[in-house]
Protein backbone atom coordinates (compact mmCIF):
# COMPACT_ATOMS: atom_id res chain seq x y z
CA UNK A 1 0.00 0.00 0.00
CA UNK A 2 1.58 3.29 -0.80
CA UNK A 3 2.02 6.00 1.37
CA UNK A 4 -0.75 8.57 0.34
CA UNK A 5 -3.36 5.73 1.09
CA UNK A 6 -1.38 5.18 4.61
CA UNK A 7 -1.69 8.84 5.42
CA UNK A 8 -5.45 8.99 4.48
CA UNK A 9 -6.51 5.78 6.44
CA UNK A 10 -4.25 6.99 9.61
CA UNK A 11 -6.28 10.51 9.53
CA UNK A 12 -9.54 9.04 9.43
CA UNK A 13 -11.84 10.98 11.78
CA UNK A 14 -13.20 9.14 15.27
CA UNK A 15 -16.43 8.32 15.45
CA UNK A 16 -16.48 10.33 18.72
CA UNK A 17 -15.54 13.23 17.04
CA UNK A 18 -17.86 13.30 14.44
CA UNK A 19 -20.50 12.75 16.98
CA UNK A 20 -19.31 15.91 19.04
CA UNK A 21 -19.17 17.90 15.97
CA UNK A 22 -22.88 16.74 14.90
CA UNK A 23 -24.31 17.35 18.86
CA UNK A 24 -23.22 20.97 18.59
CA UNK A 25 -25.43 21.25 15.72
CA UNK A 26 -28.01 20.11 17.22
CA UNK A 27 -28.55 16.56 15.54
CA UNK A 28 -30.28 15.17 18.71
CA UNK A 29 -33.14 16.81 17.55
CA UNK A 30 -33.53 15.04 14.38
CA UNK A 31 -32.83 11.32 15.33
CA UNK A 32 -31.48 9.03 18.11
CA UNK A 33 -28.01 8.85 19.26
CA UNK A 34 -28.52 5.04 17.83
CA UNK A 35 -29.08 6.46 14.20
CA UNK A 36 -26.71 8.63 14.36
CA UNK A 37 -24.18 6.50 15.73
CA UNK A 38 -24.89 4.08 12.96
CA UNK A 39 -25.07 6.47 10.16
CA UNK A 40 -21.73 8.01 11.40
CA UNK A 41 -20.02 4.50 11.31
CA UNK A 42 -21.39 3.73 7.86
CA UNK A 43 -19.75 7.39 7.22
CA UNK A 44 -16.41 6.78 7.88
CA UNK A 45 -16.52 2.83 6.62
CA UNK A 46 -17.63 3.73 2.93
CA UNK A 47 -14.53 6.67 3.08
CA UNK A 48 -12.46 3.86 4.48
CA UNK A 49 -13.37 1.63 1.67
CA UNK A 50 -13.32 4.43 -1.06
CA UNK A 51 -9.53 5.23 0.14
CA UNK A 52 -8.78 1.56 -0.81
CA UNK A 53 -10.44 1.26 -3.87
CA UNK A 54 -10.08 4.53 -5.58
CA UNK A 55 -7.10 5.07 -8.20
CA UNK A 56 -4.12 7.25 -7.41
CA UNK A 57 -5.00 9.90 -9.25
CA UNK A 58 -8.44 10.07 -7.58
CA UNK A 59 -6.96 9.71 -3.72
CA UNK A 60 -6.45 14.15 -3.47
CA UNK A 61 -10.39 14.78 -4.20
CA UNK A 62 -11.32 12.59 -0.78
CA UNK A 63 -11.96 14.53 2.21
CA UNK A 64 -11.22 12.81 5.67
CA UNK A 65 -11.75 15.84 8.25
CA UNK A 66 -14.16 14.96 10.59
CA UNK A 67 -15.90 18.61 9.56
CA UNK A 68 -16.81 16.72 6.24
CA UNK A 69 -18.02 13.49 7.49
CA UNK A 70 -20.31 15.18 10.20
CA UNK A 71 -21.87 16.80 7.07
CA UNK A 72 -22.78 13.74 5.15
CA UNK A 73 -23.99 12.26 8.19
CA UNK A 74 -26.21 14.97 9.01
CA UNK A 75 -27.31 15.24 4.83
CA UNK A 76 -28.08 11.24 5.62
CA UNK A 77 -30.73 12.09 8.36
CA UNK A 78 -31.82 15.15 6.60
CA UNK A 79 -33.07 13.14 3.61
CA UNK A 80 -34.67 10.16 5.69
CA UNK A 81 -37.17 12.91 6.05
CA UNK A 82 -37.82 13.36 2.33
CA UNK A 83 -41.06 11.41 0.92
CA UNK A 84 -39.53 8.78 -1.27
CA UNK A 85 -42.92 7.54 -2.08
CA UNK A 86 -44.66 10.39 -4.97
CA UNK A 87 -47.71 11.92 -5.96
CA UNK A 88 -46.81 12.12 -9.92
CA UNK A 89 -47.84 12.89 -12.94
CA UNK A 90 -48.26 10.18 -15.22
CA UNK A 91 -48.16 11.35 -19.05
CA UNK A 92 -46.87 8.37 -20.79
CA UNK A 93 -50.30 7.14 -22.31
CA UNK A 94 -50.17 3.31 -20.34
CA UNK A 95 -53.03 4.01 -18.35
CA UNK A 96 -52.68 1.03 -15.47
CA UNK A 97 -49.05 1.52 -15.84
CA UNK A 98 -48.01 -1.20 -12.88
CA UNK A 99 -44.31 0.66 -11.82
CA UNK A 100 -46.78 4.35 -11.53
CA UNK A 101 -49.25 2.58 -9.17
CA UNK A 102 -51.67 1.38 -11.39
CA UNK A 103 -55.28 2.63 -10.95
CA UNK A 104 -55.80 6.04 -9.52
CA UNK A 105 -58.41 5.77 -6.58
CA UNK A 106 -61.79 8.28 -6.57
CA UNK A 107 -62.10 10.67 -4.35
CA UNK A 108 -64.80 8.98 -2.46
CA UNK A 109 -62.05 6.13 -1.91
CA UNK A 110 -60.20 8.21 -0.45
CA UNK A 111 -62.24 9.96 1.37
CA UNK A 112 -63.15 6.40 2.80
CA UNK A 113 -60.02 5.44 3.63
CA UNK A 114 -58.90 9.02 5.59
CA UNK A 115 -62.69 8.45 7.49
CA UNK A 116 -61.84 4.92 8.45
CA UNK A 117 -58.22 6.00 9.51
CA UNK A 118 -59.00 8.42 11.82
CA UNK A 119 -60.06 6.35 14.64
CA UNK A 120 -61.37 2.89 15.71
CA UNK A 121 -63.68 0.59 12.97
CA UNK A 122 -66.24 -2.02 12.83
CA UNK A 123 -63.22 -4.29 10.64
CA UNK A 124 -64.14 -7.51 12.43
CA UNK A 125 -66.86 -6.60 14.52
CA UNK A 126 -70.24 -6.83 13.64
CA UNK A 127 -73.02 -4.07 14.79
CA UNK A 128 -76.02 -5.64 14.65
CA UNK A 129 -74.82 -9.04 16.60
CA UNK A 130 -72.25 -7.03 19.01
CA UNK A 131 -69.92 -9.59 18.42
CA UNK A 132 -67.00 -10.71 16.24
CA UNK A 133 -67.70 -10.45 12.43
CA UNK A 134 -65.72 -11.22 9.30
CA UNK A 135 -63.41 -8.30 7.35
CA UNK A 136 -64.82 -9.98 4.20
CA UNK A 137 -68.37 -9.32 5.00
CA UNK A 138 -67.91 -5.44 4.25
CA UNK A 139 -67.45 -5.74 0.68
CA UNK A 140 -68.78 -9.88 0.19
CA UNK A 141 -72.70 -8.51 -0.60
CA UNK A 142 -71.61 -6.07 -3.23
CA UNK A 143 -69.09 -8.08 -4.91
CA UNK A 144 -71.92 -11.11 -4.96
CA UNK A 145 -74.75 -8.44 -6.08
CA UNK A 146 -72.31 -7.13 -9.08
CA UNK A 147 -71.13 -9.99 -10.03
CA UNK A 148 -73.77 -13.10 -9.08
CA UNK A 149 -71.32 -14.80 -7.41
CA UNK A 150 -72.66 -17.10 -4.13
CA UNK A 151 -69.82 -15.57 -2.14
CA UNK A 152 -66.55 -13.10 -2.11
CA UNK A 153 -62.96 -13.97 -0.36
CA UNK A 154 -60.64 -10.80 -0.39
CA UNK A 155 -57.04 -10.86 -0.75
CA UNK A 156 -54.10 -8.09 -0.91
CA UNK A 157 -53.67 -9.04 -4.61
CA UNK A 158 -54.13 -11.67 -7.38
CA UNK A 159 -50.85 -13.21 -7.02
CA UNK A 160 -52.45 -13.85 -3.44
CA UNK A 161 -55.82 -15.18 -4.88
CA UNK A 162 -54.09 -17.46 -6.56
CA UNK A 163 -51.82 -19.34 -4.57
CA UNK A 164 -54.37 -19.38 -1.91
CA UNK A 165 -56.96 -20.81 -4.56
CA UNK A 166 -54.46 -23.60 -5.54
CA UNK A 167 -53.43 -24.66 -2.47
CA UNK A 168 -56.59 -25.12 -1.13
CA UNK A 169 -58.49 -26.70 -3.92
CA UNK A 170 -54.93 -29.08 -5.18
CA UNK A 171 -52.67 -29.50 -2.24
CA UNK A 172 -50.72 -32.13 -3.08
CA UNK A 173 -52.71 -33.01 -6.35
CA UNK A 174 -52.52 -31.98 -9.92
CA UNK A 175 -53.77 -28.89 -11.42
CA UNK A 176 -54.63 -29.36 -14.92
CA UNK A 177 -53.57 -26.34 -17.47
CA UNK A 178 -52.91 -25.40 -20.82
CA UNK A 179 -49.12 -24.99 -21.91
CA UNK A 180 -50.62 -22.15 -23.54
CA UNK A 181 -51.75 -20.20 -20.71
CA UNK A 182 -48.63 -21.10 -18.81
CA UNK A 183 -47.78 -17.04 -18.21
CA UNK A 184 -45.17 -15.17 -17.08
CA UNK A 185 -46.45 -11.25 -15.98
CA UNK A 186 -44.62 -8.20 -14.76
CA UNK A 187 -41.81 -8.88 -11.49
CA UNK A 188 -41.58 -12.36 -12.82
CA UNK A 189 -44.59 -13.55 -11.91
CA UNK A 190 -45.12 -17.24 -13.68
CA UNK A 191 -48.24 -19.77 -13.25
CA UNK A 192 -45.57 -22.47 -12.78
CA UNK A 193 -43.68 -20.83 -9.73
CA UNK A 194 -46.95 -19.96 -8.09
CA UNK A 195 -48.35 -23.65 -8.64
CA UNK A 196 -45.08 -25.31 -6.66
CA UNK A 197 -45.55 -22.33 -4.41
CA UNK A 198 -48.88 -23.58 -3.75
CA UNK A 199 -48.15 -26.88 -3.06
CA UNK A 200 -49.81 -27.92 -6.27
CA UNK A 201 -48.83 -30.44 -9.26
CA UNK A 202 -48.42 -28.96 -12.33
CA UNK A 203 -49.93 -31.21 -15.42
CA UNK A 204 -49.74 -29.27 -18.29
CA UNK A 205 -51.94 -30.17 -21.37
CA UNK A 206 -51.94 -29.43 -25.10
CA UNK A 207 -49.70 -27.06 -27.13
CA UNK A 208 -48.93 -23.42 -26.96
CA UNK A 209 -51.42 -23.20 -29.60
CA UNK A 210 -53.81 -25.16 -29.70
CA UNK A 211 -55.72 -27.31 -26.91
CA UNK A 212 -58.48 -29.31 -26.88
CA UNK A 213 -61.48 -29.87 -24.59
CA UNK A 214 -60.16 -33.66 -24.96
CA UNK A 215 -56.86 -32.98 -23.69
CA UNK A 216 -57.97 -32.05 -20.36
CA UNK A 217 -60.23 -35.35 -20.53
CA UNK A 218 -57.43 -37.25 -20.84
CA UNK A 219 -55.40 -35.87 -18.39
CA UNK A 220 -57.85 -36.09 -15.65
CA UNK A 221 -56.67 -39.26 -12.74
CA UNK A 222 -57.30 -40.00 -9.42
CA UNK A 223 -55.21 -37.40 -7.95
CA UNK A 224 -56.96 -34.40 -10.16
CA UNK A 225 -57.47 -31.89 -7.89
CA UNK A 226 -58.46 -28.69 -10.07
CA UNK A 227 -58.63 -27.54 -13.63
CA UNK A 228 -57.20 -24.55 -14.39
CA UNK A 229 -57.95 -21.75 -16.61
CA UNK A 230 -55.82 -18.18 -17.07
CA UNK A 231 -56.49 -15.67 -18.67
CA UNK A 232 -53.37 -14.45 -21.06
CA UNK A 233 -53.47 -11.23 -19.80
CA UNK A 234 -50.84 -9.56 -21.44
CA UNK A 235 -50.54 -11.16 -24.57
CA UNK A 236 -52.26 -13.11 -27.44
CA UNK A 237 -51.78 -15.86 -29.61
CA UNK A 238 -53.21 -15.90 -32.91
CA UNK A 239 -52.84 -17.28 -35.84
CA UNK A 240 -53.89 -21.39 -35.80
CA UNK A 241 -54.69 -21.54 -32.49
CA UNK A 242 -57.86 -23.31 -30.52
CA UNK A 243 -58.63 -23.40 -27.11
CA UNK A 244 -61.11 -25.15 -24.63
CA UNK A 245 -64.12 -23.00 -23.66
CA UNK A 246 -65.62 -22.66 -20.11
CA UNK A 247 -68.70 -24.13 -20.72
CA UNK A 248 -67.78 -27.28 -21.68
CA UNK A 249 -64.63 -27.57 -18.95
CA UNK A 250 -67.44 -26.68 -16.52
CA UNK A 251 -69.33 -29.47 -17.58
CA UNK A 252 -66.69 -31.77 -17.65
CA UNK A 253 -65.45 -30.98 -14.04
CA UNK A 254 -69.06 -31.53 -13.08
CA UNK A 255 -68.97 -35.06 -14.63
CA UNK A 256 -65.59 -36.09 -12.73
CA UNK A 257 -66.38 -33.97 -9.42
CA UNK A 258 -63.19 -31.54 -10.36
CA UNK A 259 -63.80 -28.04 -9.51
CA UNK A 260 -62.96 -25.62 -12.31
CA UNK A 261 -60.94 -22.63 -11.52
CA UNK A 262 -60.51 -19.20 -13.54
CA UNK A 263 -58.01 -17.05 -13.07
CA UNK A 264 -59.15 -13.71 -14.88
CA UNK A 265 -55.99 -11.71 -14.25
CA UNK A 266 -57.51 -8.09 -14.59
CA UNK A 267 -61.02 -8.59 -14.34
CA UNK A 268 -63.42 -6.45 -15.35
CA UNK A 269 -67.04 -5.55 -14.27
CA UNK A 270 -68.61 -3.34 -17.47
CA UNK A 271 -69.11 -4.45 -21.23
CA UNK A 272 -66.03 -2.59 -22.71
CA UNK A 273 -67.25 -3.38 -25.97
CA UNK A 274 -69.78 -0.81 -25.37
CA UNK A 275 -67.51 1.57 -25.10
CA UNK A 276 -65.33 0.99 -28.36
CA UNK A 277 -63.07 -1.21 -26.61
CA UNK A 278 -62.68 -5.13 -27.57
CA UNK A 279 -64.47 -7.18 -26.10
CA UNK A 280 -63.27 -8.35 -22.17
CA UNK A 281 -65.20 -11.31 -20.47
CA UNK A 282 -66.70 -9.51 -17.41
CA UNK A 283 -66.75 -11.68 -14.25
CA UNK A 284 -70.79 -12.05 -13.85
CA UNK A 285 -70.69 -13.63 -17.45
CA UNK A 286 -67.31 -16.04 -16.87
CA UNK A 287 -69.69 -17.26 -13.43
CA UNK A 288 -72.58 -17.13 -15.85
CA UNK A 289 -70.96 -20.39 -17.30
CA UNK A 290 -70.73 -22.23 -14.47
CA UNK A 291 -67.29 -22.32 -13.36
CA UNK A 292 -66.74 -22.79 -9.55
CA UNK A 293 -63.99 -19.99 -8.79
CA UNK A 294 -62.95 -17.13 -10.35
CA UNK A 295 -60.02 -14.66 -8.98
CA UNK A 296 -59.12 -11.07 -10.50
CA UNK A 297 -57.41 -8.38 -9.01
CA UNK A 298 -58.73 -5.01 -7.29
CA UNK A 299 -56.53 -2.27 -9.10
CA UNK A 300 -56.54 -2.99 -12.65
CA UNK A 301 -59.73 -2.62 -15.39
CA UNK A 302 -61.92 -2.75 -12.16
CA UNK A 303 -60.35 0.73 -10.85
CA UNK A 304 -59.84 0.30 -7.49
CA UNK A 305 -57.08 -0.86 -4.43
CA UNK A 306 -54.76 -3.32 -4.79
CA UNK A 307 -56.41 -6.59 -3.81
CA UNK A 308 -57.17 -10.33 -5.35
CA UNK A 309 -60.68 -10.71 -5.43
CA UNK A 310 -61.89 -14.62 -5.17
CA UNK A 311 -65.58 -15.08 -6.16
CA UNK A 312 -67.47 -18.13 -6.66
CA UNK A 313 -69.45 -21.93 -5.49
CA UNK A 314 -70.10 -20.75 -1.43
CA UNK A 315 -68.79 -24.09 -0.37
CA UNK A 316 -65.62 -23.44 -2.62
CA UNK A 317 -65.02 -20.08 -0.98
CA UNK A 318 -65.94 -21.06 2.29
CA UNK A 319 -62.72 -23.77 1.93
CA UNK A 320 -60.54 -21.08 0.96
CA UNK A 321 -61.53 -18.57 3.51
CA UNK A 322 -60.45 -21.78 6.18
CA UNK A 323 -57.27 -22.28 4.87
CA UNK A 324 -54.88 -20.96 7.17
CA UNK A 325 -52.96 -18.98 4.43
CA UNK A 326 -55.55 -16.90 4.29
CA UNK A 327 -54.50 -14.85 7.52
CA UNK A 328 -50.92 -14.11 6.30
CA UNK A 329 -52.81 -13.11 2.79
CA UNK A 330 -55.67 -10.59 4.21
CA UNK A 331 -55.84 -7.72 3.34
CA UNK A 332 -56.43 -4.47 5.89
CA UNK A 333 -58.82 -2.11 6.85
CA UNK A 334 -57.83 0.93 4.10
CA UNK A 335 -57.91 -1.29 0.94
CA UNK A 336 -61.82 -2.32 2.34
CA UNK A 337 -62.96 0.84 2.71
CA UNK A 338 -61.55 1.93 -1.01
CA UNK A 339 -62.88 -1.50 -2.26
CA UNK A 340 -66.23 -0.74 -0.83
CA UNK A 341 -65.90 2.65 -2.33
CA UNK A 342 -64.97 1.65 -5.90
CA UNK A 343 -67.06 -0.89 -5.94
CA UNK A 344 -70.22 1.22 -5.07
CA UNK A 345 -70.04 3.04 -8.56
CA UNK A 346 -70.51 0.12 -10.13
CA UNK A 347 -74.18 -0.35 -9.19
CA UNK A 348 -75.38 1.95 -11.82
CA UNK A 349 -72.70 0.68 -15.00
CA UNK A 350 -73.17 3.80 -16.69
CA UNK A 351 -71.23 5.59 -13.61
CA UNK A 352 -68.21 3.95 -13.40
CA UNK A 353 -66.58 5.39 -16.33
CA UNK A 354 -67.05 8.94 -15.23
CA UNK A 355 -66.65 8.15 -11.67
CA UNK A 356 -62.83 5.54 -12.01
CA UNK A 357 -60.44 7.83 -13.82
CA UNK A 358 -58.64 4.72 -14.90
CA UNK A 359 -61.98 3.61 -16.83
CA UNK A 360 -62.65 6.92 -17.56
CA UNK A 361 -59.24 7.00 -19.55
CA UNK A 362 -60.03 3.90 -20.93
CA UNK A 363 -62.93 4.89 -22.37
CA UNK A 364 -62.63 8.54 -22.89
CA UNK A 365 -63.71 9.81 -26.41
CA UNK A 366 -61.05 11.31 -28.37
CA UNK A 367 -62.18 14.83 -29.29
CA UNK A 368 -62.38 14.71 -25.46
CA UNK A 369 -59.10 14.48 -24.89
CA UNK A 370 -57.88 16.28 -27.91
CA UNK A 371 -60.03 19.18 -26.06
CA UNK A 372 -58.03 18.77 -22.93
CA UNK A 373 -54.41 18.97 -24.85
CA UNK A 374 -55.55 21.78 -26.22
CA UNK A 375 -56.63 23.57 -22.79
CA UNK A 376 -53.00 22.70 -22.07
CA UNK A 377 -51.17 24.00 -24.51
CA UNK A 378 -53.55 27.55 -24.15
CA UNK A 379 -52.17 27.13 -20.14
CA UNK A 380 -48.95 26.54 -21.32
CA UNK A 381 -48.32 29.17 -23.51
CA UNK A 382 -50.33 32.27 -21.64
CA UNK A 383 -47.25 31.60 -19.07
CA UNK A 384 -45.10 32.90 -21.64
CA UNK A 385 -41.78 30.30 -20.71
CA UNK A 386 -39.23 30.65 -23.13
CA UNK A 387 -37.67 28.62 -25.43
CA UNK A 388 -40.86 26.06 -25.40
CA UNK A 389 -42.79 25.07 -28.53
CA UNK A 390 -45.82 23.01 -28.88
CA UNK A 391 -47.85 20.90 -30.80
CA UNK A 392 -50.87 18.20 -30.89
CA UNK A 393 -50.30 15.21 -32.29
CA UNK A 394 -52.25 11.69 -32.61
CA UNK A 395 -50.90 8.43 -31.05
CA UNK A 396 -51.64 5.64 -29.45
CA UNK A 397 -52.20 4.58 -26.15
CA UNK A 398 -51.93 1.24 -23.95
CA UNK A 399 -53.88 -0.42 -21.77
CA UNK A 400 -50.94 -1.50 -19.58
CA UNK A 401 -51.12 -3.39 -15.99
CA UNK A 402 -52.22 -6.65 -18.51
CA UNK A 403 -54.99 -5.26 -19.78
CA UNK A 404 -56.43 -5.53 -23.42
CA UNK A 405 -52.94 -6.33 -25.26
CA UNK A 406 -53.60 -6.26 -28.01
CA UNK A 407 -55.51 -2.56 -28.10
CA UNK A 408 -54.11 0.31 -29.10
CA UNK A 409 -56.01 3.32 -27.98
CA UNK A 410 -56.35 6.44 -29.96
CA UNK A 411 -54.95 9.28 -27.82
CA UNK A 412 -53.57 12.68 -27.99
CA UNK A 413 -50.30 13.79 -27.22
CA UNK A 414 -48.88 17.07 -26.81
CA UNK A 415 -45.17 17.35 -28.28
CA UNK A 416 -43.18 19.81 -26.36
CA UNK A 417 -39.37 20.88 -27.96
CA UNK A 418 -36.89 23.41 -25.90
CA UNK A 419 -34.68 25.60 -27.88
CA UNK A 420 -31.91 25.06 -25.96
CA UNK A 421 -32.33 21.75 -23.68
CA UNK A 422 -31.96 18.00 -25.49
CA UNK A 423 -34.99 15.97 -25.01
CA UNK A 424 -33.33 13.46 -22.76
CA UNK A 425 -32.19 16.15 -20.28
CA UNK A 426 -36.00 17.89 -20.41
CA UNK A 427 -37.37 13.80 -19.49
CA UNK A 428 -34.23 13.88 -16.80
CA UNK A 429 -35.09 17.19 -15.01
CA UNK A 430 -38.88 16.72 -15.43
CA UNK A 431 -38.36 13.05 -13.42
CA UNK A 432 -37.05 14.91 -10.71
CA UNK A 433 -39.30 17.97 -10.55
CA UNK A 434 -40.96 18.64 -7.16
CA UNK A 435 -43.94 16.36 -8.61
CA UNK A 436 -42.37 14.23 -10.98
CA UNK A 437 -43.99 14.40 -14.57
CA UNK A 438 -43.11 10.77 -16.47
CA UNK A 439 -42.98 11.66 -19.89
CA UNK A 440 -42.32 9.40 -23.23
CA UNK A 441 -39.69 10.73 -25.20
CA UNK A 442 -39.43 10.96 -29.32
CA UNK A 443 -35.78 12.04 -30.80
CA UNK A 444 -35.92 15.45 -30.28
CA UNK A 445 -39.25 16.54 -28.05
CA UNK A 446 -40.78 14.88 -25.28
CA UNK A 447 -44.37 13.55 -25.40
CA UNK A 448 -47.76 14.28 -22.95
CA UNK A 449 -50.04 11.56 -23.43
CA UNK A 450 -53.21 13.55 -22.60
CA UNK A 451 -55.16 10.36 -22.00
CA UNK A 452 -53.31 10.06 -18.68
CA UNK A 453 -53.00 13.65 -17.81
CA UNK A 454 -55.51 14.89 -15.58
CA UNK A 455 -56.35 18.78 -15.86
CA UNK A 456 -56.08 19.36 -11.82
CA UNK A 457 -52.16 18.19 -12.97
CA UNK A 458 -52.00 21.30 -15.70
CA UNK A 459 -50.45 22.86 -12.76
CA UNK A 460 -47.90 20.47 -11.84
CA UNK A 461 -46.81 20.53 -15.83
CA UNK A 462 -46.31 24.28 -15.79
CA UNK A 463 -44.30 24.53 -13.05
CA UNK A 464 -41.73 21.54 -13.67
CA UNK A 465 -41.26 23.51 -17.31
CA UNK A 466 -41.02 26.44 -15.83
CA UNK A 467 -38.12 25.46 -13.41
CA UNK A 468 -36.48 23.70 -16.81
CA UNK A 469 -36.15 27.40 -18.63
CA UNK A 470 -34.90 28.77 -15.15
CA UNK A 471 -32.44 26.71 -15.08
Amino acid sequence: MDDKRKELLKGLPKIDEVIGLLEKKGIDAKASREIVLTTCRDVVQKLRDSILAVQDKQLPALSTDAASAARNVEAIIDDLYHYKLKRLVNATGVILHTNLGRAPLCPEALNRIIDVARGYSNLEFDLERGERGLRYDHVSRLICALTGAEDALIVNNNAAAVLLTLNTLADRKEAIVSRGELIEIGGEFRIPDVMTKSNSILREVGTTNRTRLADYEKAIGPNTGVILKVHTSNYRIVGFTEEAELPPLVALGKHHGIPVFDDLGSGCLIDLAAHGLQHEPTVRDVLASGVDVVTFSGDKLLGGPQAGIIVGNKDIVARIKKNPLNRALRIDKFTLAALEATLMHYLTPEDAPRKLRSLKALTEPLRDVKKRARKLINKLKRTNIPDLTFELREDVAAAGGGSLPTENIPTIVVTIKHAKVPSSRMEAKLRHAAVPIIVRVDEDQILLDMRTVAEDEFGFVEDALRQISAN
